[in-house]
């Protein structure tokens, strides 16, 4: 096994947070709290291996939100934190070969950086255990019966945070010596032991998302990181051809008509398929999806958007937004409006609010005022880490 492996403890409940579904699962920025979490160890190079450490009732949520990344098993989480850590410690104990040494994390800390992660694992060359922590700058006070009953001298006083750091054997034994104890993280278990254990600067954006309002930073986080803002156009033409329905934006909207085209000839995704791949400057639909290559054939249009998210997510960025405006006599497309705006923002993996859907007519003139057939324009915005 690696001589280093990150594990990661998701097995909260996050009833603090107030929803319906535990914090670490929550989407920030187009991803799960959880998977942004995990990719942040999985990219760095002194880290062989993560492990996650989850409720087995949260087990839908965990698979959506890692689905692709390279995990072992999670491992069931147990009644406390405590209790899910030495659980983790346990699995991989039971390797045969376990790591040399262990980076304990929080699933709700997504900001944590590479150069903290290195700082972590370069601390336990000098002692079997470290804490990640900022000093407190505040001015402190005790209070008694909702009133200051004086202040508290910060000297000294640093806020906790994760990764902590252990080796390997030295923390699992501890955890086994602290077995039924009340301790509230990793370094208070070593301590109790008897362990040094180092600090390890850290940073502000290295905080827990527990609250809306930490989720609120969190995106305010994000959105500062993403500063490369930009804009594509896309438009598309498809002529009419016999047939009962038109896929129009994702939707089968009944016709006297269908639309001619190699696939199902969806004018409004196509159009906003290739205004998102202009925005990443990442040529058209046509380089991505050739019309001559026979697999196409009748295929369905979210495939083509889908694939053009995807690059959007492999690129680091978000898609802020997307407005698509079909031109056309025929079929009416007010009524289908809000089933085109959800089937939309569910193949992009955004909110609804982020997706618009227009119509408009040319009053009769030109090939769509003849009812010959469908154009549509789109817009998209994405944003792009700076």
């Amino acid at each position: 096994m690696p001589t280093c492996i990150a594990l990661i403890v998701a097995a909260g409940s996050g009833r603090r947070f107030g929803a319906e579904r535990p914090k670490q699962y929550h989407d920030l920025a187009g991803a799960p709290i959880l998977r942004r979490t995990v990719e942040a160890f999985l990219d760095h190079p002194a880290v062989g291996a993560v492990q996650v450490v989850i409720d087995p009732a949260h087990r839908q949520w965990y698979d959506d939100a890692v689905a692709g990344l390279a995990l072992p098993d999670p491992v069931p989480g147990g009644a406390t934190r405590q209790r899910s850590v030495r659980n983790g410690l346990e699995r991989l104990a039971e390797t045969g070969a376990p790591p040399d040494r262990v980076l304990i994390h929080d699933a709700a800390r997504p900001f944590i950086d590479a150069v903290t992660i290195s700082r972590t694992v370069a601390a336990l060359d000098g002692a079997p255990g470290c804490v990640v922590a900022v000093p407190v700058t505040d001015t402190l006070k005790r209070g008694v019966d909702g009133f200051s009953a004086g202040t508290v001298d910060r000297n000294g006083l640093w806020r906790a945070q994760t990764p902590q750091g252990f080796r390997f054997a030295a923390i699992l034994e501890a955890h086994r010596a602290a077995a039924g104890e009340d301790l509230t993280d990793d370094a208070a278990v070593a301590e109790h032991a008897g362990l040094p254990v180092a600090l390890v600067p850290g940073t502000e954006e290295n905080f827990k998302v527990t609250s809306p309002d930490d989720l609120a930073r969190a995106e305010a986080v994000m959105a500062a990181r993403l500063g490369d803002v930009r804009t594509g156009f896309g438009f598309d033409v498809h002529r009419f051809a016999p047939g009962d329905h038109a896929m129009l934006c994702g939707v089968a909207v009944p016709h006297t008509h269908r639309l001619e085209g190699h696939s199902d000839a969806d004018v409004g995704l196509h159009a906003l398929t290739d205004a998102i791949l202009g925005a990443l400057g990442a040529g058209d639909i046509g380089s991505h999806f050739p019309p001559t290559d026979p697999q196409w054939r009748g295929a369905d249009s979210a495939v083509f958007l889908r694939h053009a998210a995807a690059l959007v997510r492999a690129a680091g960025g978000r898609i802020a937004h997307a407005d698509i405006t079909l031109v056309c006599e025929r079929p009416k497309v007010g009524p289908h409006r809000p089933a085109m705006v959800a089937r939309v923002a569910d193949i992009l993996g955004i909110d609804a609010a982020r997706v618009s859907v227009k119509a408009t007519t040319t009053e009769r003139l030109g090939f769509t005022g003849r009812g010959e057939g469908i154009a549509a324009q789109a817009v998209a915005t994405i944003r792009l880490p700076g």
